[in-house]
């Protein structure tokens, strides 16, 4: 019930966005995810109850250790590599940490220069008939011309004529064409239409689109009222809209989802690491699709066809269904290990038997998820393509680095103030003062 309320609370949070089409497709999958819910805690104990023990009637067969002599094969042979593998991270939480920060780090460095855009014929693959029309297009008229500015104004008694400002726009650097601009029939709305030198993706285009409508059309005799729209202003707008927007949503359901955090485990401390290991693996997803896609690294051995700026709704879309999915590997493995340091009451025993009894569920419904958001890349659609290749990355990333080497490192060096909560005292704490005064045997 946390793990899906914490999905719909992450859905819910595209509302922040602003945008009709996002609220309509956070209302919706918020229903479906609530739905699937109360199928879970209803539908599914009701089926298992008609199945009774006939639900391991197909179970398959496991390895299992056959004992050498009396003694049998020593315990530490016996354990599993989750297990071994816990014990690495315990021996060396302060490298495994570090090292597994810095490579966290060091991925999502690129979304400091991440640029949203639509993608348009020219990204498209090679061998389409959208991108053969836009390359004789731009052969034979220039980049410019699939990316046209339309310019527009009220016409008619009181307002000027749009000549002077033709004349301005056409002598501003960037642009390669201005028509003459033309009257409607009922002479009540006048339009400009601008070609730029650049093509729809280049940044010096959204560059002309601010400096005309900062410096050049204000200085231009009735400019002030002259308005600069089209396809590619719209793009940019939304660009720009969306990019102001997101840290927002971003905030508000990190903030919610802390609050459901700490009722569940009791502990603030605990709460503001998921917080943070969440924005780690969602900036490493953006990091790396900034290199793939806007830079072109690997772009294309993994389909993309160019380099291209990332598509507007790829950052605003995956945050919820990545933070989702976070959450709930991150319920998996701290309830466990909350299970444990309430039966044993020692931190660092806690954690190692919490991550080993955690990995494989983690890491199987990791692989499931990442097999699902990988196939996106066999399609066409490069903006398709972006949203499962940062999906992909973000739950690997999720489920092997954070939650199998960050996590428990940083809860091994922390020790018993993993449990910290304002104003509470337990027989935890006073069991842990006793053992400092060699008085815990009993712990």
């Amino acid at each position: 019930m946390f793990a899906g309320t914490t999905v719909v609370i992450a859905l819910l949070g595209l509302i922040v966005m602003g945008q009709r089409l996002m609220t309509g497709v956070a209302v919706a999958t918020s229903v479906i995810v609530l739905l699937t819910m109360i199928a879970a805690v209803t539908l599914l104990p009701a089926f298992l109850g008609f199945t009774g023990h006939r639900v391991n009637a197909l179970r398959l067969p496991r390895r299992t250790f056959r004992r050498s002599g009396a003694e049998g094969v020593p315990a530490r042979e016996r354990r599993t590599l989750a297990e071994r593998w816990a014990g690495v991270v315990r021996r060396r939480p302060l490298a495994a940490a570090v090292l597994a920060g810095a490579v966290l780090l060091v991925l999502a460095a690129p979304t400091l220069s991440m640029r949203l855009s639509n993608p348009d014929a020219s990204v498209q693959p090679h061998d389409r008939s959208s991108y053969t029309s836009y390359r004789i297009l731009s052969e034979g008229f220039g980049p410019g011309y699939a990316a046209p500015l339309i310019l527009a104004a009220e016409a008619g008694p009181g307002h000027r004529d749009l000549r002077p400002v033709a004349e301005a726009v056409a002598g501003t650097e960037g642009i390669a064409y201005a028509a003459p601009p033309q009257v409607s029939k009922d002479g009540r709305a006048a339009l400009l239409m601008v070609f730029p030198r650049t093509g729809y993706q280049d940044k010096a285009t959204a560059d002309l689109v601010h400096r005309l409508r900062d410096d050049v059309l204000p200085q231009a005799p009735g400019g002030a009222a002259v308005h600069v729209g089209g396809p590619n202003a719209v793009t940019i707008d939304t660009a720009e809209d969306i990019g102001s927007r997101l840290p927002l949503m971003i905030a508000v359901v990190i903030a919610l989802s802390l609050v459901l955090l700490i009722a569940l485990v009791r502990s603030v401390t605990i709460a503001l690491q998921a917080a943070v290991m969440n924005l780690l693996a969602i900036g490493a997803a953006y990091g790396v699709l900034v290199a793939v896609v806007q830079w072109g690294w690997l772009g294309p051995a993994l389909g993309f066809p160019t380099a291209m700026p990332v598509t507007t709704w790829v950052p605003m879309m995956i945050f919820p269904v990545l933070f989702g999915l976070s959450m709930d590997y991150e319920v998996f493995l701290i309830s466990r290990v909350r299970e444990e340091y309430e039966r044993t009451g020692a931190t660092r025993t806690a954690v190692a038997r919490g991550m080993a009894r955690t990995a494989k569920v983690i890491t199987a419904a990791a692989a499931i998820m990442v097999a699902v958001f990988t196939t996106s890349l066999l399609g066409p659609d490069v903006a398709v393509k972006q949203g499962g290749l940062g999906m992909a990355v973000a739950v690997l990333l999720d489920a092997t680095v954070i939650r199998l080497i960050l996590v428990p490192a940083v809860m091994e060096l922390r020790g018993d103030t993993n449990w910290w909560m304002p104003g509470r005292r337990t027989r935890k704490a006073t069991a842990a003062a006793d053992s400092r005064v060699g008085t815990g045997a009993g712990v």
